[in-house]
């Protein structure tokens, strides 16, 4: 770990390690929340020329928190995942759809359906 780290690269390291204990510690409010946390530090990552400015070593450490966030993020769609068939199975009324699922009555084409449009 650099100790001269960019600030922005320490704040994301710090919203990641959030994530991943609120993971492995099964809270999904905590989860939720640091999700939107990294989310908001992503969105301010440092510009290209600043990028460029800082040197191979900030490149670096963002591929290492790049592979670190993919991972993290693969993790919460399994436990997303994992709730829903719980949820399903056990209350199959509550279960909510599937967001990016197919819609009753779209038929399959190229373009988009009437159904969407009329969405």
């Amino acid at each position: 770990m650099n100790t001269n780290a960019h600030p922005w690269i320490v704040d994301l390291r710090n919203r990641l390690d959030a994530l991943e204990a609120a993971l492995l510690g099964g809270d999904a409010g905590a989860v939720e929340r640091a999700s939107g946390q990294v989310q908001a530090v992503l969105q301010q990552a440092p510009k290209t020329a600043d990028l460029i400015q800082a040197g191979d070593s900030l490149r670096s450490e963002m591929q290492t928190q790049a592979q670190r966030f993919a991972q993290l993020r693969q993790a919460v769609m399994r436990a997303n995942g994992l709730n829903e068939r719980a949820l399903h199975s056990l209350l199959p009324g509550h279960a909510q759809k599937p967001t990016y699922g197919r819609m009753r009555g779209a038929r399959p084409g190229n373009g988009p359906s009437q159904t969407y449009l009329s969405a």
